[in-house]
């Protein structure tokens, strides 16, 4: 029976704290198919969603919230592991130099793309070369607020379980199905059965509050400094703008996908 024990660490050489200080690394992540998550909020809507860390770490002496008293008792029924250790090596973990009492390893999970269920929900959000973590978490946390059925990644996007992205996802990292494909792939499993796809575009004057989405609606917005490929555009169902009445020509992309994502569940509820 695994141990109910806190195990302590105090050094920063220790192999456990170098190996979990690697998962700030993507070919470190990959390698061990786990990923660093951090603060009670966090963890704690990971634990609604069913997710228990493999391992967790907490600060020594401190006296631990409920909801954290929660998290230890049920990585221990998962088998899991608790760390205790200083608020400093915490902050290496993190990368912060105020960081947050609670840091939790957690298993990745990709799915394939065979493998997602369309009909899980009438809307999904599609990305295409996202370069900046903070965008695909705030994206990720807008899928869970609009009930999308997840996130689909296309192309060689930024890995959205480094900690940066977990990080702005706000818990959303283990609500959301996340599948990543190259294009070809994607349309391919997108034309094989239902699905409305609907580009971010400037290169149209059809505004995006002027046409009626179709269940279900793949929202896909494009790279942040180039937008989305020509080719890529000329495969979509639909491209729709947003006004911009001021000086800047765009959104930053995780806006625009939440701008879109809120205008199709707007006009579901009103249907």
């Amino acid at each position: 029976m695994p141990s109910q024990e806190r195990r302590q660490i105090t050094g920063f050489s220790n192999p456990t704290i170098k190996r979990l200080r690697s998962l700030r690394e993507k070919k470190h992540r990959k390698r061990e198919g786990h990923f660093l998550a951090e603060g009670l909020r966090i963890l704690t809507e990971a634990l609604e969603a069913g997710k228990t860390p493999k391992l967790l770490v907490v600060v020594e002496g401190a006296e631990l919230h409920p909801l954290a008293r929660d998290l230890e008792a049920a990585t221990f029924a998962d088998g899991g592991e608790v760390i205790e250790t200083s608020e400093a090596i915490i902050g290496k973990l993190t990368g912060k130099s105020n960081p947050q009492s609670i840091v939790g390893i957690y298993a990745d999970h990709p799915v394939a793309l065979a493998d997602l269920d369309r009909d899980r929900s009438g809307i999904w959000l599609v990305a295409q070369a996202l370069r900046d973590p903070g965008n695909l978490g705030t994206i990720l946390r807008t899928g869970d607020a609009v009930g999308a059925g997840g996130l689909i990644l296309i192309d060689d996007c930024v890995d959205p379980f480094s900690v940066e992205a977990v990080r702005a996802s706000m818990g959303a990292i283990f609500t959301q199905q996340i599948a990543q494909a190259s294009w070809p792939e994607f349309l391919a499993w997108l034309r094989a059965g239902e699905g409305q796809l609907v580009g971010a575009s400037l290169n149209t004057d059809k505004d995006y509050q002027s046409v009626r989405y179709e269940a279900p609606t793949f929202l896909l917005i494009g790279n942040e400094a180039q937008g989305l490929p020509e080719a890529y555009e000329q495969d979509c169902d639909l491209l729709v703008k947003m006004p911009m009445m001021g000086k800047a020509d765009s959104l930053n992309a995780a806006i625009a996908s939440a701008v879109m994502a809120y205008e199709v569940l707007n006009q579901r509820r009103t249907s």
